[in-house]
């Protein structure tokens, strides 16, 4: 039977699930936890009170079984190329809403082809509802609304002191040796990594940027409909020199043993940024969009660190499906809550160029 407040979070011990867990905590949210690791399952449930269950990805019918009493999913178990697409067929058959906090384009794509039955179920489906891909897709939607012609977009993001958890550094490991990827009149369209790189003035300060295969060029595309779009990450030089130089080994990147390498040398790392790292450091975002006739027009945000920002965005989300607030069938987060949702986060500011 179906507790219509309760929150599932699946990968729950992780980096980020942690934040998530604690901000739900902190709100008197009603949620259960589950992932692999029964050990660290069982301190996180003695630390918050939470209920747990040890279930790895193939349980498929250990997942139902969790799922069933659930309103909401949010998946952050990653890579989520390999565990999205199970967890929300059995969103659509427990009736539960489905939300992760990937950035991986490959998974909006496969999540998009599942609106149909999204919308059967009664369901709605929203990858991406973390700083991947919240602040960029409601920017790229505010840009859209101001040039409704627009044919054109390009996106970019940075931090300040940075830092990444284990889990994007998986995410971003399994995407090696695929080189970039843009959209380009409505197709995802592969380039050389490091084939386009801009400096890009994010108010602050101006740094060089790289295009990479980012969410936003599935996300913003069904957001916006504008059919060309790129985006870009702030890098260094010598980042931009070992992106063209990987071209070169890139049939080496793809290969099973050479990931398992990397991941096994990820899992010896730090799980993320310090908490004094994430709450001194903020995100910036930039975006242009253009039209046919070469009119333009720009605008900026700054915001959270983004692993802040993603805890605060996916129970934002999380709380307003509890409410009765939701669209069903697959959204973004632009789509099915507009432009402004960036804008409930706190030290939020967006400014129009």
């Amino acid at each position: 039977m179906k507790n219509p407040s309760l929150i599932a979070v699946y990968g729950s011990y992780g980096y980020t699930g942690q934040l998530i867990v604690r901000l739900c905590k902190s709100k008197g949210l009603q949620v259960i936890l589950a992932g692999r690791d029964e050990l660290k399952l069982k301190q996180q449930s003695t630390e918050t009170g939470y209920p747990y269950r040890v279930l790895g990805i193939s349980d498929k019918e250990g997942l139902q079984k969790w799922l069933e009493p659930a309103e909401v999913l949010i998946h952050c178990g990653g890579p989520f190329r390999y565990t999205a697409g199970v967890m929300a067929e059995i969103c659509l058959r427990t009736k539960t809403h489905y939300t992760d906090i990937t950035g991986e384009y490959e998974v909006f794509e496969l999540l998009a082809g599942k609106d149909s039955e999204a919308k059967q179920s009664g369901i709605m489906i929203m990858p991406g509802t973390g700083f991947d891909v919240v602040p960029s897709d409601c920017l790229a939607l505010h840009l859209k609304n101001r040039l409704p012609g627009a044919t054109h977009l390009q996106l970019a993001f940075t931090s300040t002191k940075g830092g990444l958890s284990r889990g994007t550094r998986k995410s971003m490991t399994e995407g090696l040796g695929y080189g970039g990827l843009i959209r380009t009149n409505g197709k995802l369209t592969m380039l050389p990594l490091g084939d386009k790189v801009m400096e890009v003035n994010f108010g602050p300060f101006k740094v060089p940027t790289m295009c990479i295969p980012w969410g936003d060029i599935s996300t913003a595309w069904r957001s916006t409909g504008i059919p060309n779009i790129e985006v870009y990450t702030g890098v260094t030089e010598s980042m931009i020199r070992n992106a063209k130089r990987s071209r070169y080994i890139n049939w080496l990147l793809r290969l099973r043993p050479v990931k398992n390498f990397l991941l096994n040398q990820i899992d010896k790392k730090a799980p993320g940024p310090s908490e004094e790292t994430r709450n001194t450091s903020k995100s910036y975002l930039w975006g242009k969009v253009t039209d046919a006739k070469g009119t333009t027009a720009e605008s900026r945000l700054e915001t959270l660190n983004g692993y802040n920002l993603t805890a605060i965005t996916a129970v934002i989300i999380a709380e307003k499906i509890l409410s009765g607030d939701f669209k069903m069938g697959y959204q973004t987060p632009a789509m099915a809550y507009g432009e402004n949702l960036i804008l409930e986060v706190p030290e939020t500011r967006r400014t129009d160029l």
